[in-house]
């Protein structure tokens, strides 16, 4: 059965599609881009996305989400099986806050200066007003952002020691922080290493896999045999580390 274009408002470039395999109907997004070649996505809430080139036919692009109908069944169910992620933060104290892979209670003290520091388990804010949520979101975030630059800037310079041997050096010095709803890091075409300050959540090793797979996508870029190969020579378990790092919250890089 071909694939089946369903009512949407999206852009032209990209369509909610499905297509049946077996009993089963895979339900997948369809996103057309400069790219060459063809490839499928599974997040951690099920959803599949399929990123192909503009000129590929329909009828390829089926045919090839139904090839990998088994691998797409096999991460939906890994995914199913990871523990929820927590509610959405309301910045009041005994709620949790990730941090480096561990769980943190926040507590919001009211005091007359504003600083927040990570004490015995607890993050403490410490601001003039309790009450104001958005003062308290306002002093979390900045503190995890700064965190996330500065952890982020001592595992860059490791993970740049690792490729190195692999005579991969960046185009452009450094990284930037940009907050994405679906991607930990990300490579420009023009060689920009961009990362999620969101990760700052996970292990130092789950850092290290998204920052050495961004920089091997300075000599590989598309995801595919060589890209994996050139991968696993610096980073032997990275699957194992993406898996951890997929455990996490509902964001993923591709």
């Amino acid at each position: 059965m071909n694939a089946v274009a369903l009512k949407t408002d999206m852009s032209p470039q990209t369509e909610n599609r499905r297509v049946q395999f077996g009993e089963t109907l895979i339900e997948y997004r369809l996103q057309r881009c400069e790219r060459k070649t063809l490839a499928i996505h599974v997040y951690p809430n099920g959803s599949v996305v399929v990123d192909a080139p503009l000129t590929a036919n329909d009828e390829a692009i089926a045919a090839k989400v139904k090839k990998r109908a088994s691998w797409i069944f096999k991460q939906q169910l890994q995914f199913a099986a990871y523990p929820p992620e927590l509610p959405q933060r309301r910045y009041v104290s005994g709620e949790s806050v990730r941090y480096l892979g561990r769980q943190y209670r926040l507590r919001v003290n009211q005091a007359s200066n504003d600083q927040v520091k990570l004490q015995r388990g607890h993050l403490n804010v410490d601001v003039s007003d309790a009450a104001n949520r958005e003062k308290v979101k306002s002093l979390v975030q900045a503190w995890l952002r700064s965190r996330a630059d500065a952890v982020f800037s001592e595992r860059y310079e490791h993970c740049l020691a690792l490729v190195e041997k692999l005579r991969i050096y960046p185009l452009q010095p450094g990284f930037q922080l940009r907050l994405m709803s679906t991607r930990w890091g990300s490579c420009t075409q023009s060689g920009k290493i961009i990362l999620n300050p969101e990760l700052i959540a996970a292990p130092k090793e789950c850092i290290d896999y998204v920052i050495t797979h961004e920089l091997c996508h300075l000599k590989e870029r598309n995801h595919n045999q060589a890209f994996y190969k050139l991968l696993a020579s610096v980073m032997k378990d990275w699957e194992a580390r993406k898996t951890k790092l997929n455990q996490l919250v509902e964001v993923r890089f591709v």
